[in-house]
């Protein structure tokens, strides 16, 4: 596996100054009450960059009590929907200005390839801030003719303090997905990142102050999930809870927030989500797509196309070109520019995927290429394909969040169809075939929130995205992304002696 393992180990960069290390709470950076710190980790190395406050139940007490203030009586829900517009384009804009900075440090940080998240992650945060700073003017409600004499309006209006939990492996984007709607919509946030990527959220709080975003509208909690995370979701005070995450977490979040303020929540969770290759589809562009659909940010990505389904009549064609192409991708340190994968996360992601592999070689799948470390130093894993896989094995099952691939063949639509909803999730779903009626009839009967065809990992701002079953519900992006953060009020008044209803 030497031509896949190519990309140089050494560092390309060193690491910058870390400006920001502490909790953001009410326009403040602030120690933790405790005084407690934990490391966050260089996984290239396996070095500690810094040392971060952990933010526990006190912390978030205090944060969700300035979001309260900024909601009840700040003036962020009571500017005009272009005032919020104004300062959310500043921001945007501070962004552009910052994206080497923001860009380094997710790659120190989450072993994200430096150059790929530069013109990729960073202005795809801004230009979501955009896209929702254009709706912030136009949340309207609707008036209604009611049966009998009354009339009626509706409003539209901000549900109030919220708590977001974003995961660790797109953390700028999952960030403004969710940041960017609350904010367009009038609430105020109390920010929970992932403990292993908390860099860029401090310093997106640190330029949300710089745009004019008001005292307490966004406060930032780093710490962990069974603590700071727990105190967010089981929070007499927030109003709504979003997260991503995993399908466990995702359930422990949703009982906190029922046995507590049965506050509504929004989980994007997990996925196992198949890509089926049909015998009329080209190789050349389905190899590709496969290989992209497990191999992009390590595969840690909760839409990674992880079981590909190929059809018997150009199954060995495509195995053997999808294998040639994995043994040329090239693994090693993310700020080298001819790199195409990097360290993952940390050591605990590093050794689960590990043991993943080992479980589809015990339970007798055939390994075509990969299945070990491939650096001496760091959280490096070669791309791992395995062929003959059975769908009741533990590899075809379970989310691996990364770059292992599972090999199916199948016979007919119908058997695909069947196969790739033979699962507890349903994220996202690719199809790859000529035939428009073969394409209408899969995209229709799999049970997924998006399905791709000819295509993989097609997401727009504009564009609705969430799960199905044990991938969760709600939206995020589109205009769907902006109602979670809103609710609707009637307000009904009568009318008198009105020569029409």
């Amino acid at each position: 596996m030497s031509v896949q393992s190519n990309g140089s180990c050494e560092d390309h960069t060193k690491i910058p100054e870390i400006k920001f290390t502490k909790l953001f709470i009410n326009g403040d950076f602030v120690d933790s009450i405790s005084g407690k710190t934990f490391e966050t980790i260089d996984p290239r190395t396996g070095e500690v960059i810094a040392r971060i406050a952990e933010g526990d139940k006190e912390d978030v007490d205090l944060a969700v009590t300035a979001a309260r203030d900024a909601f009840d009586n700040g003036p962020w829900p009571r500017f005009s929907g272009s005032q919020r517009r104004r300062i959310m384009l500043k921001l945007a804009d501070l962004i552009d200005e910052n994206t080497e900075k923001l860009a380094t440090l997710e790659a120190i940080d989450g072993g994200k390839l430096f150059h790929l998240t530069k013109i990729m992650d960073i202005p795809q945060a801004a230009e979501t801030l955009r896209y929702y700073a254009g709706a912030a003017d136009k949340i309207h409600g609707e008036t209604l003719k009611m049966e009998g004499e009354y009339q009626a309006y509706t409003l539209r209006e901000p549900i109030g303090v919220v708590g977001l939990i974003v995961p660790w492996n797109f953390p700028s984007i999952m960030f403004f997905n969710k940041v960017a709607p609350a904010l367009a919509a009038g609430c105020t946030i109390v920010m929970k990142p992932a403990e292993q990527t908390p860099l860029t959220a401090l310093y997106y709080a640190h330029l949300a102050k710089l745009a004019g975003v008001p005292n307490g509208v966004l406060n930032v909690i780093t710490g962990y999930g069974p603590t700071a995370g727990a105190a967010i979701s089981s929070h007499m005070d927030v109003d709504k809870v979003s997260f991503t995450g995993s399908t466990e977490v995702g359930r422990l979040v949703m009982q906190a927030a029922a046995k507590s303020n049965l506050k509504p929540v929004a989980l994007e969770l997990g996925g196992k989500s198949p890509m089926i290759i049909f015998d009329d589809a080209d190789v050349e562009i389905a190899s590709t797509l496969a290989l992209q659909g497990f191999l992009f940010n390590k595969g840690e990505i909760c839409v990674a196309g992880s079981r590909v389904l190929v059809q018997e009549g150009i199954y060995d064609e495509l195995v053997k070109k999808l294998t040639e192409k994995a043994k040329t991708w090239v693994v090693g340190d993310p700020f080298d520019p001819h790199v195409f994968q990097g360290p993952q996360v940390d050591k605990r992601q590093f050794d689960r995927i590990l043991s993943y592999i080992e479980h589809g070689r015990r339970e007798g799948a055939t390994l075509l290429t990969g299945g070990k470390p491939c650096k001496p130093k760091g959280y490096y894993i070669e791309p791992t394909i395995f062929a003959d896989v059975a769908d009741d094995m533990t590899i075809a099952k379970e989310e691996i969040f990364g770059p292992v691939l599972s090999l199916m063949k199948f016979k007919t639509v119908e058997e695909a169809i069947k196969r790739a909803n033979a699962t507890t999730y349903g994220l996202a779903a690719g199809i790859v075939t000529n035939d428009l009626n073969v394409a209408n009839t899969v995209s229709r009967s799999i049970r997924a929130g998006i399905i791709w065809v000819n295509c993989y990992f097609a997401f727009g701002k504009d564009c609705p995205y969430g799960g199905y079953k044990k991938s969760g519900f709600g939206r995020e992006m589109g205009m769907q992304g902006l109602d979670m953060f809103l609710q609707v009020k009637s307000v009904v008044t009568p009318i008198k002696n009105s020569p029409w209803l």
